[in-house]
């Protein structure tokens, strides 16, 4: 073999080199075909995982980095991270000079320490960088509780390093669902669900009047989209799965009058803020989208002259707890805030371009009072949607707020801008083609890596889930398989030219369970899409519910799964976020909308034959069930068979989506499509259009209707 000639002349050494960096070469199609990964692709996202690649690599480059791959440990002294079960020990390797004595301990969470035990595992000694490295074996204590301790290794000579020790559950309980009681809910996307006291889209404060609405219906959660932090300027991203930072809240859903210094206000002042609301507002309800540039520049105004009223010392004291707890996190992140806003955008010039950047600092100084006030916001928000939560267990929920966690961040935002080194360069992620995609997905959010993960100990992973549990009683993780592999897209290529990336999934759900177990709280994963079988027993076996969606659960003739064929351990629906409401469905309007965007593969009347054969296996299915009685039911009818159907599944959680409840059609979000289609901007409205507005659903029939049929199938 020419070593000099290009790295496809060994396509078989790449390949190798790809599986032993924990990059695919092959993966399925939809149509169940296997596909092989193109080598430009390999090549691309194995130089962003740090492999001594790029695309003009020849095959001595491929050799060479085969035998790196294998000498990589050897170069540390302690894993990256160390994973382990309760109740386990986990054997671990230690690299030191060899002939050489090493002592390692742990040290936990509580303070408390201990020696680890050495195994009698001979491993031969092996030569790096011209020095003879030995390997011992040592194992963790099985006595030590979950959670996130210390393993130090104090060398021969006096060198010290030490590593993350995430100990993880088994399984957990999941909190409420431990009684083995079916429970069910309602989702709504929040920023569409609007009242009359709105700002332009929906809020906390309406988060409150709906919880409010559903429980008092017997709804036992409320599951909501993403409200993780955006752009502090305009434009701001319409999609709620594309934020600037998931740790952190986007104020926009903050509500100026709900502020405890409101009341100190003038009535001159108050007045100003009414008039900053009605302007925020749209006057006309039919066809008129969320605006959500519109409702931040007149609440941000409120919101500043909120922040200038003299706090009491109780609130100023709380405030600066909240600060501290936030700690360099969200220093940061108002700093990105305050930057962005005197820069008139998200791209920063190059003396500000990252934290670390040489003039960050002295930006601190400069924009003190404007870090100060997004520290404000965030603390305001964080005190509105715990007391939204508070609400929905005051009132009769055992759950409450369900919330969303978004797969990633936008490339521009305070997370790639604080911590530069966590993401893959020059890759994006998202999804390759499939039925309802036909031409892949790209979400144009940059992935985490693997290994910048591994060696922060999961840090970032671990700050997330926390923060998103804060102020809720359970967790839905968007598209969860992200947790085990991500489709990565290299730079400048479509969304079918990607691979699967993959990542430690025993240590990314370890990180989850640790904080989901400490919050008492549910986790929920979305596992559509492809799906390997032992993916979904991992995730039930460790206390995660999966997802199921009536149009997707099919037999092996295509035909709708019988309700007891369900799972038990899952959330169970008619729909989801990326499909449009049923009503919407049932006349086939994804198809109408993806050929008139040019967005389908498959000649139309194909796509339309399969949607009508669908639709009479669904409805002789409901018949079958006896769930439907006449020879021509009404849209309303079927929409209600439907979830009733849902509800006969054993699944421990079964959700209607609230636009179901009103007979919505339009889709709040249509995959595949960025400027074509309003995504995540529809207001929440009843079939004809005309805009829904909280006051009004406690005396909608249509809603009461719905949610007495799942209440009553439910409860049964």
């Amino acid at each position: 073999m020419d070593l000099n000639a290009p790295a496809t002349a060994d396509i078989g050494a790449l390949r190798t080199l790809a599986d032993r960096n924990g990059v695919s070469a092959h993966f399925w199609d939809w149509y169940g075909n296997q596909k092989d990964v193109s080598a430009e692709s390999l090549l691309a996202v194995l130089e962003s995982l740090g492999v001594a690649v790029s695309r003009s690599s020849t095959v001595g480059d491929v050799h060479a980095a085969l035998e790196e791959t294998e000498t990589r440990e050897w170069r540390r002294a302690l894993p990256a991270t160390i994973v382990a079960r309760e109740g386990s020990s986990r054997e671990f390797p230690v690299h030191v000079p060899d002939g050489t004595w090493v002592r390692v301990t742990w040290v936990a969470e509580d303070g408390s320490t201990g020696d680890c035990v050495q195994l009698d595992r001979w491993v031969p000694p092996r030569w790096v960088d011209g020095a003879l490295v030995g390997r011992a074996t040592f194992e963790t204590p099985a006595h030590l509780g979950a959670g996130w301790h210390r393993v130090i290794a104090t060398l021969e000579g006096g060198d010290v390093h030490s590593t993350t020790l995430l100990v993880a559950p088994n399984r957990i309980d999941n909190g409420p669902l431990a009684d083995g009681r079916r429970r069910w809910g309602v989702a709504a996307q929040l920023y569409s669900t609007r009242s009359s006291k709105s700002w332009g889209l929906g809020d906390a404060e309406d988060l409150a009047d709906l919880v409010a609405v559903c429980a008092d219906r017997g709804a036992d959660f409320l599951l909501i989209n993403p409200i993780h932090a955006s752009s502090p300027i305009a434009p701001m991203e319409s999609s709620p799965y594309l934020p600037v930072s998931r740790r952190w809240v986007n104020p926009v859903y903050v509500r100026p009058e709900a502020i405890h210094e409101y009341s100190a206000l003038t009535l001159e002042a108050k007045k100003a803020i009414e008039e900053l609301r009605l302007a925020a507002n749209a006057t006309d309800t039919t066809d008129a989208l969320v605006d959500r540039d519109r409702t931040w520049e007149a609440k941000r105004k409120a919101l500043e002259l909120l922040f200038a009223v003299p706090r009491s010392y109780h609130r100023n004291s709380e405030f600066r707890h909240f600060v501290a707890e936030g700690g360099q996190d969200l220093r940061d992140f108002a700093l990105w805030c305050a930057l962005v806003e005197a820069n008139e955008g998200v791209v920063l010039p190059d003396e500000v371009g990252s934290c670390g950047a040489p003039s960050a600092d002295q930006a601190r100084l400069e924009l003190a009072d404007r870090v100060e006030f997004w520290q404000w916001c965030q603390w305001i928000a964080s005190e509105q949607f715990r007391e939204a939560q508070k609400v929905a267990k005051s009132v009769g929920m055992d759950i409450g707020v369900m919330a969303d966690l978004a797969v990633g961040v936008h490339s521009k935002g305070s997370e790639t801008w604080a911590h530069q080194g966590l993401f893959a360069k020059d890759m994006t992620v998202g999804a390759p083609p499939d039925m309802y995609s036909q031409q892949g997905q790209d979400w144009s959010e940059p992935p985490w890596s693997p290994r910048a993960l591994a060696e922060s100990g999961y840090e970032p992973l671990r700050r997330m889930v926390r923060a998103a549990l804060a102020n809720a009683g359970a967790i839905r993780i968007d598209h969860i398989l992200g947790l085990f592999r991500l489709w990565w897209i290299p730079a400048g290529g479509g969304a079918s030219e990607g691979t699967y990336v993959y990542y430690d999934h025993e240590a990314m759900v370890g990180a989850v369970l640790v904080e989901a177990q400490r919050a008492g709280a549910v986790v929920i994963g979305e596992d559509l899409g492809t799906v390997e079988p032992w993916v979904r027993d991992y995730l039930r076996d460790r206390g995660i519910l999966g997802t199921s969606i009536l149009w997707f659960e099919k037999d092996e003739g295509g035909w709708p799964l019988h309700p007891g064929a369900y799972r038990r351990e899952c959330l169970a629906a008619v729909n989801t976020h990326d499909l449009p409401p049923t009503a919407g469905y049932l006349q086939g309007i994804q198809t109408t909308l993806r050929h008139e965007l040019g967005l389908l593969v498959e000649d139309v009347e194909s796509v339309r034959a399969q949607d009508r054969l669908e639709l009479e296996q669904v409805t002789a299915r409901l018949r079958e069930y006896g769930l439907v009685s006449s020879a021509s039911p009404t849209e309303e009818e079927i929409i209600e068979a439907l979830h009733a159907y849902v509800a006969k599944t054993p699944s421990q959680l079964v959700v209607a989506s609230l636009v179901d409840a009103v007979g919505d059609r339009r889709p709040q979000n249509l995959p595949g499509t960025y400027r074509e289609y309003p995504n995540w901007r529809v207001p929440l409205g009843d079939g004809d259009g005309v805009e829904v507005l909280i006051d009004a659903l406690p005396s909608n029939p249509r809603l009461n209707s719905l949610f007495s049929v799942l209440n009553a199938q439910v409860r049964a």
